[in-house]
């Protein structure tokens, strides 16, 4: 029987972070919100809401910020100890859909060894460099694959099956910031991992804060591609055989 925890990696989202908080409330699962070091003016804000929600809600805190992609592994090791199968990753800024998560849930409910990762369908408000940056690294992440089933590789809301992600965070070094999602994607379709995508609304709020870092986020997602592109080529006769297959 699927276990669904929802897991919020947070990182100086003050002021969106309460409404994230009551939009989730209201889909019953229990939830792990990580603090990933964030600055001091989010200590009060944060202890306020894991007060309240205390029934629900967990608040994990980091002492540095080490990283999305750490703070997501934090959160899945807490929520995998407690005795969930599956854990719902979704931002604390707010652009996600809430009220795509009842279609997920059903969407991992019928596929449960499977990843169900949103697809953006993205409104006026997204960027454009963003839009073309997200489309270069789902090229990669579809060469790395060998797969064109990935429609989106940076999209963070998503239903990850725990057992085969903890066995993968236990072999696997994973990047530890903005290039973990593709990253994780990457080397569990290569544990053989399905991977479902679904369409979703994705808004970028007007006084939204951005952590990405054009420079260093960018250098470090390269570097990814990199690796990954050298660990698919001795592994391409096992992914095509897995294929063939199936």
């Amino acid at each position: 029987m699927m276990r669904l925890g929802l897991i919020v990696p947070f990182y100086n989202h003050e002021h969106a972070i309460r409404a994230t908080v009551a939009a989730l409330k209201v889909h019953g699962l229990e939830c792990w919100l990580v603090d990933d070091g964030s600055d001091a003016a989010c200590t009060p804000v944060l202890d306020a809401i894991a007060a309240k929600e205390a029934r629900w809600l967990t608040l994990i805190r980091c002492s540095v910020n080490r990283g999305k992609g750490i703070a997501v592994l934090t959160g899945f090791a807490a929520a995998h100890a407690a005795g969930c199968t599956h854990a719902l990753q979704i931002d604390a800024d707010g652009q996600h859909d809430f009220n795509a998560i009842p279609r997920m849930t059903q969407l991992a409910r019928d596929n449960p060894t499977a990843i169900v990762t949103g697809v953006p369908v993205f409104d006026a408000s997204a960027p454009a460099a963003r839009r073309i940056g997200r489309k270069l690294t789902t090229f990669w992440v579809r060469i790395n694959t060998l797969s064109v089933r990935i429609d989106d590789a940076m999209c963070g809301f998503r239903v990850y099956p725990l057992a085969p992600i903890m066995r993968l965070a236990q072999r696997a070094s994973f990047g530890a910031r903005m290039e973990f999602d593709p990253e994780i994607l990457v080397r569990a379709v290569w544990a053989g991992v399905p991977v479902i995508p679904m369409a979703t609304n994705v808004t970028y709020p007007a006084d939204g804060v951005s952590h990405f870092k054009m420079w260093r986020d960018n250098v470090r997602i390269s570097w990814m591609h990199t690796r990954l592109f050298f660990g698919m080529l001795w592994r391409a006769p096992l992914i095509i055989a897995r294929r063939l297959r199936s």
